[in-house]
């Protein structure tokens, strides 16, 4: 098991720039009127000192968690070997394939291994480039080889670092995305501030370093931001054209970087189609993010060899019925509100019709479900799942922690005014009010929700239900809440509209709110935490995984290249980046065939013959298997969620331990294999054979029967 232990003696002020009231500042006939002298040089000033300001912060952030990541590793320190196993599960995997390309005697060879990998999955020849979202590890290995660095940095320094450089870009993206909301960049300071203090629920990068979400949401942010500048009005054709191609470029690297992309456009696009069914986004920009969601994602099928996934994806299919649905309506909008609402209600049902009926026609056609075992989910497969903490619901002490940084409490307050005010702009757009009326009513609410107001609203929302769903997906949401609660604190609208209620509204009241509530709560956040950072910033640990080591310096002294090993998905992965052997199973799951291969290999955690492992192991070509004394003998889950206990159901057995069994549970004839071979039995002896052993690990060599 890897322990971090303590480390051993060694080897501003703003400028403010409030942008001018897009409604009050037009013209009757269109035109915006032209900033006096005076007022455009403060606004070139503050643009000038807020981007400073942003790369300042995107670029501290950038160097904060490289220094906690060196920090808690003392990665400048240990072995190369070690180095890598840092590289835990998943992570491992994915770094294994720069690795390759780095070694490859040449850029086409490398490329032709990834194209025609046998070593990933024995017996197999897989294409790595189809099936994993690595075209970053490609790209990345390419740069470093064409580089001029390779004297300078090592390979591995020129990864981790730019990952903790997009780091950088992500910090950026959220601070120009909640200062395009609010008009000021003090709002973009904030958010950052809340960005790096709540470190804990809205990154991980620093010890998950080449998890693929750390490659994509920064790529994310940029899109957001970009829509949200798009969603602007009075922008120039010129500027239009410029930011649609700005979201195009980064929702084409964000679906390329990680294989979930699908589904958070998915999100994304339900997003868009909430809004303009509201009438709260203009038509022909939401159907232009439609096609550019539709575009990129099949120019990422096209680089990932056609991948059936891609194709068969619910985004591609819902946004075809929603273009197909709104050529089918064109009179959506007109009407009273009984009207709307009626064709709103057969304009959402038609869709849905056509999304099912699309995506089933492309599934048929490219045979997807029985590629890909589409229908009744195997008990197995699904609990394996839902056990890890990851994929469980939000737990409580999340909102605890963001609380203490006053970010929940802020989020609360601006979601729920911002909310209200959706729903009475929804409510006055379905009802179809004449221009006048809309003149008089509208002032005191519709400033609190332009279109690109409005589009942050939803999204967070609906990224919010998802994070409280599935807790890995919470840093989807955290970053989007630090930029939300910052956009309410430093609004105009928000404050005015707030005031208004109360009562309370004059002009310079709202200003001087609008500066000072940000200013004092920047403050409180510095004063609370910037100790805390530095004490973490000081403190120094050392990585510690000997008998991991041990076993990876093993493999590669005493076993031949070619050797097949099995074993846990989350070892084995480190297995092939340090030993570059051949694996029977791997932690990408995202396969059939995978999984099932998966849960044959982890018969060596269950009630099952000695001859029936051995048959099993064989038959994917293993040479040798690996057991591990933290999943045969494992405590960290309550039972039922155990690996063991997942196998026994799945076979049948009754669960060991105290505690209730379904009634068609039955006893197992054999022992639990992982338990029993540690005895030497002579029924197990002739299968295998033990070649190694520490206090963690237990290496068997298989006899190779005819």
């Amino acid at each position: 098991m890897t322990t971090i232990r303590q480390r051993r003696a060694g080897k501003g002020t703003e400028a403010a720039e409030d942008q001018p009231s897009e409604e009050t500042n037009v013209k009757p006939d269109g035109k915006i009127p032209p900033d006096p002298p005076g007022g455009k040089l403060w606004n070139i000033l503050s643009i000038t000192v807020g981007g400073i300001v942003g790369i300042s912060l995107g670029l501290l952030t950038s160097v904060y968690v490289a220094t906690l990541h060196e920090n808690d590793l003392w990665f400048s320190n240990i072995k190369e070997v070690e180095r890598e196993i840092s590289f835990r599960t998943e992570c491992g995997l994915y770094y294994s394939y720069y690795k390759q390309m780095i070694q490859a005697a040449s850029i086409q060879q490398g490329l032709h291994g990834l194209v025609y990998d046998n070593k990933t999955e024995s017996v197999r020849t897989i294409n790595i480039l189809e099936r994993m979202n690595v075209y970053q590890e490609v790209f990345l290995s390419i740069l470093y080889r064409i580089l001029p660095i390779q004297q300078y940095l090592e390979p591995v320094y020129f990864y981790i670092y730019t990952l903790f450089g997009l780091q950088a870009v992500y910090v950026i993206a959220l601070y120009v995305t909640s200062w395009l909301l609010s008009g000021t960049w003090l709002s973009g300071l904030l958010a950052a501030c809340w960005y790096i203090t709540n470190r804990v629920d809205t990154t991980r990068v620093e010890f998950t370093i080449p998890l693929r979400e750390n490659w994509a949401l920064p790529f994310f942010a940029v899109q957001i931001a970009a829509i949200t500048y798009l969603l602007r009005t009075h922008l120039q054709p010129a500027q239009e054209r410029l930011t649609l191609m700005a979201v195009f470029i980064a929702t084409f690297l964000f679906s390329l970087t990680w294989q979930f992309n699908q589904f958070m456009m998915l999100i994304q696009a339900l997003a868009l189609f909430i809004l303009d069914c509201l009438d709260m986004l203009p038509t022909a920009k939401v159907t232009w993010l439609y096609i550019i969601q539709i575009s990129g994602l099949l120019l990422v099928c096209v680089l990932q060899f056609f991948n059936s996934m891609i194709l068969g994806s619910l985004l591609i299919s819902f946004n075809v019925s929603v273009l197909v649905a709104r050529t089918i309506q064109k009179n959506l909008k007109k009407g009273g509100l009984l009207n709307r609402l009626g064709k709103l209600i057969l304009h959402v049902l038609l869709v849905l019709c056509l999304t099912l009926l699309i995506n089933k026609f492309i599934k048929r056609t490219i045979s997807l479900k029985a590629k890909f075992g589409f229908g009744a989910t195997r008990d197995f497969d699904a609990n394996l799942y839902l056990c890890e903490e990851a994929f469980g619901l939000l737990p409580l002490n999340t909102f605890s922690r963001l609380s203490s940084t006053l970010l929940f409490y802020i989020y609360g307050f601006v979601l729920f005014l911002l909310t209200v005010a959706a729903v009475i702009v929804a409510f006055r757009n379905l009802s179809g009010s004449n221009q006048v009326q809309l003149k008089e009513k509208m002032e005191e609410y519709t400033v609190t929700l332009k279109p690109d107001a409005a589009y942050s609203l939803v999204h967070t929302i609906l990224f919010g239900c998802l994070a409280l769903s599935t807790m890995r997906m919470k840093y989807l949401w955290t970053s989007h809440m630090c930029v939300f609660a910052s956009f309410g604190l430093c609004s105009t609208e928000v404050w005015k509209l707030t005031l208004k209620c109360l009562h309370l509204y004059t002009s310079q009241r709202t200003q001087v709110i609008k500066y000072s509530v940000p200013v004092i709560t920047l403050l409180y956040v510095s004063f609370k935490f910037w100790p805390g950072i530095m004490d973490e910033l000081s403190e120094l640990r050392e990585f510690y995984d000997p008998d991991t080591v041990e076993l990876m310096n093993w493999i590669k002294s005493n076993t031949p290249n070619t050797a097949v090993f099995a074993g846990s998905m989350q070892l084995l992965a480190g297995v092939k980046l340090c030993t570059g052997r051949t694996l029977t199973n791997h932690p990408h799951y995202e396969d059939k065939n995978l999984r099932e291969r998966t849960k044959q290999i982890y018969q060596i955690y269950a009630k099952r013959s000695p001859g029936d492992v051995h048959g099993i192991l064989r038959s994917f070509g293993t040479d040798y298997v690996i057991l591990e004394d933290s999943i045969c003998y494992e405590r960290r889950h309550s039972r039922g969620c155990r690996l063991r206990d997942l196998l026994d159901v799945a076979n049948g057995h009754i669960m060991d331990g105290l505690g209730e069994n379904e009634p068609d549970l039955k006893p197992s004839l054999y022992p639990r294999f992982c338990e029993e071979i540690k005895k030497n039995l002579p029924s197990y002896t002739m299968h295998f054979t033990r070649v190694f052993q520490n206090k963690t690990f237990h290496v068997y060599k298989l006899a190779k029967h005819k």
